[in-house]
């Protein structure tokens, strides 16, 4: 018999994702103001801040409610579908839209590092668990990885804002164990959830996240997370061009 989803799961998902968006909208603003964005042009790029979030809810939104990811075990999973299409449209815009790519690199390190305080929602896997809803396989590992990532966003951030020693070192390690918190997360819930590929919790599939409103984790929360990890990396990696291109300029200045 399937798990009855809890009344306060919904409550609690909409504020996280209401919280997110109005984050990610918030810190986008305020990064383009600091950046003396002129006002026509930042009102231009939050309203497509804006407009691009909202998109993305729907997209994410729809299919869940209409019980698209909701997996059979004679059925190939959808909810990859739903996990990987925005992230490879949202690394398409950046490689392909330049005002896009414009607006990230304006965006400072420690906002695109300390947003990911959201990652504290995964305490809803443990509470699911507790309640006896969730197996243990799928909602040990994302739960408490969530909860560690998201619980050192802020103190990351606050480093890498203060230019603390090996703060970039410091960042690095945090979004390299971020993503891969993520990938352990997709992958049990995969493995645990009704499909030809479960593996574990025979016993107990992972039914809720593949039901609306959990769902909207996978299909909302975990591709924002993947894009702000891949964005802090990639920062960082023209951080180090631009620093080494300065090192060689100094040393040639100096022969």
């Amino acid at each position: 018999m399937s798990p009855s989803t809890p009344g306060y799961l919904f409550p609690v998902m909409l504020l996280e994702s209401l919280a997110t968006i109005t984050a990610l909208v918030f810190g986008l603003n305020h990064s383009l103001k600091k950046a003396a964005w002129t006002l026509p042009e930042r009102r231009s790029a939050v309203w497509s801040g804006v407009i691009l979030i909202a998109f993305f809810y729907a997209a994410a939104l729809i299919p869940s409610r209409l019980g698209f990811y909701g997996g059979t075990a004679s059925r190939i999973p959808t909810i990859q579908y739903g996990l990987l299409i925005p992230i490879a449209l949202g690394i398409l815009f950046y490689l392909r839209w330049p005002s896009f790519r414009r607006v990230v690199r304006t965006i400072p390190q420690p906002w695109l590092v300390g947003v990911q305080l959201f990652r504290v929602a995964g305490l809803i896997f443990l509470i699911l668990l507790a309640d006896g809803k969730l197996p243990a396989q799928f909602a040990m590992p994302a739960g408490i990885g969530d909860v560690l990532v998201g619980l050192a966003a802020p103190f990351v951030a606050l480093a890498t804002a203060r230019g603390w020693r090996y703060s970039n070192a410091l960042m690095r390690t945090w979004n390299l164990l971020g993503l891969a918190d993520l990938v352990v997360a997709v992958g049990t819930g995969f493995l645990t959830s009704r499909s030809p590929l479960q593996l574990l919790a025979l016993d107990h599939p992972n039914e809720l996240i593949g039901r609306y409103p959990l769902v909207m984790i996978p299909v909302f929360l975990v591709p924002i997370a993947i894009l702000l990890h891949l964005a802090s990396l990639q920062r960082l990696r023209e951080t180090k061009s631009v620093q080494h291109a300065l090192h060689l300029t100094t040393v040639a200045g100096r022969v």
